[in-house]
């Protein structure tokens, strides 16, 4: 089977998980008002949520490494549904938590086995494949929050749930069929490399999960999309809340979370084409810059002007979402793309710690100090910080494997005074 009926089947995967961060935002408030949960109490289920996908991966990574992605996207198809339907029909915080979770989990096991065919089956074009794989991820709710608002506003936001909780699940099962990892000998990838006019980075080894934790290269990647996941999933979660206190309307807002996804998902494949040219630290540079002063510009043009607040919104996630194409792309040039599932996983795992500062602790310091400058500035702040770790990230040389017979454990020589 052609290597991009695979890319397609992983693109489409990711797209049915979409909904569960990027159209959460419609469900915030007509739960709020169903149930009288606060704010802060509704956003750490999402909190949850980010932290499952993500820190399940490392492991889901491993084994996906090891036998393939199929069985285990299956069997996250099925916990997608059941989580999603379930959250429509619990009367308890306890109940939304349990289930988001529970749909956090799917969709680790769905993100992780779509990322491996992307860097497993396109090293000539690991930005670009990793781009249409996490736009799927970036773009997919853009198809479904017109509907879901919809459903909410005609029925009830626990039909919502219910009738795009089983279509999403029935669509995962079926493209799940598709994934497997490829014959290191295949023609379609053996001896395939990125061709650029620019340097780019060539693993020289390939390293394995045990070995790339012990490389410093490994947690300077980490820091820096830790920082860079914080505004985005800041957005995504508190832009019902941000709209409401700069006087935006409730179709405004509507569009802008379509326009937010189709933004998410087009940067995602811009910037991981550029990267593939340009290589990855150079296209961080730009791309975090331009997050950094469109974040502290949504509090000062947005308030009560609808063309600036979609726009710069969508500016935002356009310069965000990237990072989920550039980093596993980047993952893969230090570290190789043999246990590149495993490997990413752990590095996507800062997802899950960015999810606390950007989902409940940001929901607590609105409500305790009534305006959102603090979290916007303080993002921007940090994607600044970020692409000036770029820049020097281009001088940081390839790691090298810590081997047995390290300079520590060779004898030592005296030294005559």
């Amino acid at each position: 089977m052609n290597r991009w009926v695979r890319l397609v089947g992983s693109v489409v995967a990711m797209a049915m998980i979409a909904n569960f961060q990027y159209a959460w935002a419609l469900f915030v408030k007509p739960m709020m008002g169903a149930t009288g949960w606060k704010l802060s109490d509704v956003q750490w289920g999402f909190t949850l949520f980010i932290a499952f996908e993500t820190w399940v991966q490392p492991f889901a990574g491993r084994f996906m490494d090891r036998w393939g992605p199929r069985f285990f996207m299956s069997v996250g198809g099925v916990m997608c549904a059941a989580g999603w339907v379930g959250m429509g029909e619990t009367h308890s915080l306890k109940g939304l938590y349990a289930l988001y979770s529970l749909a956090g989990i799917g969709a680790a096991l769905v993100y992780c086995g779509s990322t491996i065919v992307g860097l497993k089956w396109f090293p000539d074009k690991l930005g670009l494949a990793s781009g249409l794989i996490a736009a799927g991820f970036g773009s997919g709710a853009a198809f479904f929050v017109p509907l879901i608002a919809h459903i909410i506003r005609v029925a009830s936001y626990r039909s919502a749930f219910l009738y795009t909780g089983v279509g999403q699940g029935i669509v995962i099962l079926l493209v799940s069929q598709l994934m497997i990892n490829p014959d290191p000998n295949d023609p379609q990838i053996a001896g395939k490399k990125a061709e650029s006019k620019f340097k780019l980075r060539r693993p020289a080894e390939q390293f394995t999960s045990a070995e790339m934790l012990c490389t410093p290269q490994f947690y300077m990647l980490y820091a820096m999309m830790l920082m860079m996941g914080i505004g985005g999933l800041m957005v995504t979660a508190q832009v019902g809340s941000v709209a409401d206190t700069l006087g935006i309307s409730r179709v405004v807002f509507t569009l802008a979370l379509t326009v937010n996804s189709l933004a998410n998902g087009a940067g995602r494949i811009f910037w991981g084409w550029v990267s593939d040219h340009a290589g990855r630290e150079r296209t961080m540079i730009i791309a975090f810059l331009i997050q950094a002063l469109a974040l502290v510009s949504v509090l000062r043009f947005g308030r009560n002007s609808p063309v600036w607040f979609v726009v710069l919104l969508a500016t935002v996630l356009f310069t965000w979402g990237e990072i989920y194409s550039l980093f596993p792309a980047a993952m893969a040039d230090f570290f190789g793309i043999k246990n590149s599932g495993s490997n990413y996983a752990f590095l996507y795992s800062s997802k899950g710690v960015a999810s606390i500062l950007a989902g409940g602790l940001a929901a607590l310091l609105f409500e305790r100090t009534g305006s959102w400058a603090v979290v916007f500035y303080g993002s921007a702040a940090l994607a600044f910080i970020t692409a000036i770790m770029a820049a020097w990230l281009i001088s940081v040389p390839q790691p090298t494997k810590i081997s047995a017979a390290s300079p520590a454990a060779a004898p030592v020589k005296s030294v005559e005074p």
